[in-house]
């Protein structure tokens, strides 16, 4: 089984992040993520990994009609390695740290565990899944389960208010501003996250924390765009918020649901608040419509926010 946050490397040395865990026409749904060249991993965002493809691997360019999206697509016959994160941490924990970044990690770990987290329910995904990291690597975790992704977030705001941890300075709000280039202004992103309890300092190195959960039930037949939509709307239920992808139910009289697929817009609305979403606007074959905001990691132009 694939799950969003796994990578799959194939022969050719390329590394992909899945994002769908529903096999399409036999293919994994992913996004290059990393390329190999002479040992050396060299990381890809959305236009680098998209040219890349087109220049060099095209056959993992994919039409999803389920989807009704351009991403990228292996076949199981393709992948050469599977890399999980639940895996990874198990590797962890029982080889030990190899670096100062794995060292931080295992202290984050310990910090959850002792605290009543089940390091079970614990993945890291990545740089740190496929050995890439640097020093200057930030720890992406992921959190199996609804029930365990809330209580690590309660474990973070304690941590959070005691100092065991510590609270993004501005410098690292920058940073992580500018890798997300989200349509938010500088002031808007820092305020949505600072709320979340998803992310903070481990002696000066940033960590996430990211729900995968079930597949929420996907509504069947395909979805066709139609086209950029702006609009605002009280968020009816937020239960979904930091799920993958995060779903924002919506009372409003022609929309049902908003959507994202990049992590920075998961858990940016609570339930009773109101919302503007730009995005794309999607009809199923049933006629529901949602609004798509986070078609891309970068997600140009599209966004979530809260408005009241």
């Amino acid at each position: 089984m694939y799950q969003p946050r796994d990578f799959i490397e194939t022969p050719d040395r390329l590394i992909f992040a899945v994002v769908d865990s529903q096999l399409e026409e036999d293919r994994v749904l992913c996004f290059l993520r990393y390329v190999k060249i002479d040992g050396q991993f060299t990381k890809m965002g959305t236009r680098e990994a998209n040219a890349y493809l087109e220049a060099h691997a095209p056959q993992y360019l994919f039409s999803s009609k389920r989807l009704d999206a351009r991403l990228h697509a292996v076949s199981q016959k393709s992948i050469s390695r599977h890399y999980r994160p639940q895996q990874r941490v198990q590797d962890l924990l029982s080889s030990g740290p190899h670096d100062e970044i794995e060292r931080k990690a295992v202290r984050l770990m310990q910090k959850l565990g002792s605290r009543g987290l089940d390091l079970s329910r614990l993945g890291l995904t990545g740089s740190l899944l496929i050995g890439a990291q640097t020093p200057k690597s930030d720890l992406d975790f992921v959190i199996y389960g609804r029930e365990a992704f809330f209580q690590a977030r309660e474990i973070v705001g304690r941590l959070l208010e005691t100092g065991e941890l510590r609270d993004l300075d501005d410098a690292a709000w920058r940073d992580a501003y500018d890798r997300r280039g989200c349509a938010l202004s500088f002031e808007e992103y820092v305020w949505h996250e600072r709320r979340k309890l998803n992310k903070a300092l481990i002696d000066g190195t940033k960590f996430d924390i990211t729900l995968v959960d079930e597949p929420l039930s996907k509504e069947p037949g395909a979805v066709r765009k139609l086209g950029p939509i702006r609009i605002r709307a009280q968020v009816a239920d937020a239960t979904y918020a930091f799920d993958y992808p995060a779903v924002y139910r919506l009372s409003h009289p022609e929309i049902t649901e908003a959507i994202s697929f990049t992590h920075t817009y998961a858990g940016q609305a609570q339930t009773g608040e109101t919302i503007e979403i730009a995005g794309l606007l999607e009809e199923s074959e049933t006629g529901t419509r949602r609004v798509i905001a986070g078609s891309s990691r970068e997600a140009q132009g599209e966004y979530i926010k809260v408005v009241g």
